[in-house]
């Protein structure tokens, strides 16, 4: 089983998600981080963690040709050589049996695919949004029969259904779809099963809550883009986008006083934050063509060391929410 990881300006974050990685009870035949022209440190980061742990296959691939999230993945996914393909985030931490799940699920020959749930690790009530996510994921699972999901920061493929619509799945060079949806919808309308497993969980970062309100507009809206490009109308994408734009109106605020390093409330983010807002310009009058709008998830990034490394309060939160997972 391989995990591709694309990344963009990811220094500051990227070596949490690689200790997860590192982490599994399971290890993973490949780890391939897939930069795309990062201005930061990321391939530093990267480079260190080969050195560190030369017994993992660690691979670093760059993909120049095209910035944005859709060719970093597919260079990814086209570089794996195993037979299960997992997909992250380079914010996401996963479950240290996060592998052995996939594996497990993978093991009937049926699955094509496979997502699970997921909350925010940097973000307080860790346990009610693992919760949430759960019961609003197998309720879509269960009701909805024109599209299921797949989720890029937490979710696998198996390496034959990949090839099998590579060529079908949008490209997308304007950056206006879910690139994650997409693929499901392909995989969908090919009659290629994808599994919701509850056990696959990952934590992801709360910091696109920290987009303004039109970005986040236009982020949510391209569920139902999405789904159009697809000649779907999905009640379902409508009740996702409503659940997150709840989500954004109740936990931005709690974004701008969270200090997720050290689970405390703190004024001295917000202050931080503010600071930031007066020198630098407003997302919303980025040139659409920049790096930055064509990533889904280059969003602000979250401040803590260099390498990412997790601290024991954290840990031990989010260690909690794995443990809690249902059966």
């Amino acid at each position: 089983m391989a995990i591709v990881i694309p990344a963009y300006n990811e220094g500051r974050i990227i070596g949490r998600c690689l200790e997860s990685c590192i982490a599994q009870t399971s290890a993973p035949d490949e780890i391939i981080v897939v930069n795309n022209k990062s201005t930061d440190d990321t391939l530093a980061v990267v480079r260190r963690y080969q050195r560190r742990h030369r017994q993992l296959n660690i691979r670093l691939l760059e993909q120049n040709d095209h910035q944005g999230l859709i060719p970093t993945r597919n260079h990814g996914f086209d570089h794996a050589r195993s037979d299960v393909i997992g997909r992250i985030d380079a914010d996401t931490v996963i479950a240290d049996d996060w592998v052995a799940t996939i594996r497990r699920r993978f093991a009937n020959p049926a699955v094509a695919a496979a997502t699970g749930p997921v909350f925010y690790h940097d973000m307080p009530l860790q346990r009610l949004g693992f919760w949430g996510d759960h019961r609003i994921r197998s309720y879509l699972e269960r009701h909805s029969t024109d599209q299921r999901f797949l989720l890029g920061a937490n979710m696998a493929i198996r390496n034959s259904a990949w090839r099998a619509v590579r060529q079908l799945a949008h490209r997308d060079p304007e950056d206006l779809l879910h690139e994650d949806i997409d693929l499901a919808l392909t995989l969908f309308k090919n009659d290629l099963k994808i599994a919701y497993e509850p056990t696959m969980v990952a934590g992801i970062s709360g910091r696109r809550l920290e987009a303004p309100v039109l970005d986040f507009y236009r982020y949510i809206t391209r569920y139902t883009r999405t789904t159009k490009a697809h000649g779907v109308k999905s009640w379902t994408a409508l009740l996702t986008m409503a659940i997150l734009l709840l989500v954004y109106l109740l936990f931005r605020p709690v974004r701008f006083y969270y200090d997720g390093e050290n689970h405390r409330f703190t004024l001295s983010k917000l202050r931080a934050k503010l600071r930031r807002t007066a020198t630098t310009p407003p997302f919303g009058r980025r040139d659409t063509t920049t790096a930055g709008t064509l990533w889904n998830n280059a969003w602000p990034t979250v401040s803590g060391p260099a390498l990412g490394r997790a601290d024991s309060a954290q840990q031990a939160n989010m260690f909690g929410v794995f443990a809690m997972r249902p059966g």
